[in-house]
């Protein structure tokens, strides 16, 4: 089963794809709440070097009061993350698929 809404822009560099996303998630009541630089973290931590991967914890606060609303448990899936990563030619862009996450609750 596919999880992942996916989108490659061709010949991107991912911090303009970064800004891009950003305004995207604004316009549609998103904001950015946590961002992990994967890239620097594994270099960090491991020493290893790898292509461009970052993390994008987004949340829209009113969906979010309401799906807590209706099942406090949601919480663990919250924010909704956001991944950039380089890819040969571009920048993949992968959200969650809302469908998917949420066939796991019973509500």
């Amino acid at each position: 089963m596919t999880y992942t809404i996916d989108r490659t822009i061709a010949g991107a560099d991912i911090d303009a794809i970064d800004a891009r996303t950003r305004e995207a998630l604004a316009a549609q009541g998103f904001g950015v709440l946590t961002e992990i630089d994967v890239t620097a973290t594994m270099k960090k931590k491991l020493d290893i070097d790898m292509p461009g991967y970052r993390i994008l914890g987004a949340c829209n606060p009113g969906m979010a009061h309401q799906a807590i609303g209706i099942e406090p448990r949601v919480g663990a899936m919250l924010p909704c993350n956001v991944i950039l990563r380089t890819v040969e030619g571009g920048v993949e862009v992968s959200a969650i698929d809302p469908v998917a996450s949420m066939q796991a609750i019973d509500n």
